[in-house]
């Protein structure tokens, strides 16, 4: 091996050479900018993006709409990360992670910060008695799952993500440690839908909501475009179910939203009211 890294005895802060994040990556949490956050007109209020993490909040809430769960009514105000919008003082008082997604509910009387993209999901499904089953077998079989989600993809993310499309260099090595994970989670995933019809038995839960955004994109070509370096297809079964979750109407409502990139009828930076999604949708050829 040539050019090998010998770890200094301590390690100094360099951003110059952490590739396109390098300018808001940083050492340290907090602020960085006073910024009061917008609250719309919902008791809902979201600050995301339309990242895979993003996207898990606002399928849930258009799930939730779409079961006529009509108090889960939002305004999604766009959180750009690549601008540090995450740093700014209104943010992290909701998140002092300065992570997206984060929700305040205002219907509480006082208002009540959630983050976390899973915890998220698990209030949401409480707070409206929705897509989280009653039995405790079933519902921790669910968590079991959501669990798993959280845990595993910042492998997909942030390892082979990081390395395999946004690293500044191409290096062999973190690629095929990170490539090597996400296949074997992408066959969990396989062997578990073979005999499931969604990841938990019959019934459609915040699991799936949760793994759809990551594993979902993924082996639908809409992540990394890294869909033949993986053999995606020849994971059938998540295929089968990838597709069959992108076929619901609050999918691909839910997708879209705090979304700046893509095909024109995929961004909706902002969603403050029903028609703003159909709108947008209203544009797909």
């Amino acid at each position: 091996m040539t050019n090998q890294y010998i770890p200094p005895k301590q390690w100094q802060f360099d951003n110059n050479n952490g590739g396109q994040w390098a300018q808001i990556n940083r050492p340290v949490s907090g602020a960085t900018h006073d910024k009061v956050l917008p609250i719309g007109k919902h008791p809902l209020q979201l600050y995301s993006m339309g990242t895979p993490n993003g996207q898990k909040i606002t399928i849930m809430l258009e799930e939730l709409l779409a079961a006529g769960k009509s108090d889960a009514d939002y305004d999604a105000h766009l959180i750009n990360i690549s601008e540090g919008d995450q740093f700014s003082s209104g943010f992290v008082d909701i998140n002092p992670n300065s992570k997206i997604p984060a929700l305040v509910d205002h219907s509480q009387g006082q208002a009540v910060n959630v983050f976390e993209s899973g915890s998220i999901l698990f209030y949401l499904a409480e707070k409206f008695d929705l897509l989280l089953p009653k039995s405790i077998n079933d519902r921790t079989q669910v968590m079991n799952w959501l669990f798993w989600l959280q845990g595993s993809a910042p492998y997909l993310g942030g390892g082979f993500g990081h390395f395999y499309a946004y690293a500044p260099e191409k290096l062999e090595y973190p690629i095929n440690r990170f490539t090597m994970e996400v296949k074997r989670q992408l066959d969990v995933l396989d062997k578990q839908l073979a005999s499931h019809q969604y990841i938990v038995g019959d019934e459609y839960s915040i699991a799936d909501i949760a793994m759809w955004p990551w594993y979902g994109n993924l082996v639908l070509g809409h992540l990394y475009s890294a869909s033949e370096f993986l053999d995606v297809a020849s994971y059938v079964h998540v295929q089968r179910w990838a597709t069959m979750i992108l076929n619901r109407p609050a999918v691909q409502r839910g997708r879209i939203v705090n979304r700046t990139w893509g095909e024109v009828w995929e961004q909706l930076p902002e969603r403050h009211d029903v028609q703003d999604i159909t709108e947008v949708l209203s544009q797909k050829p």
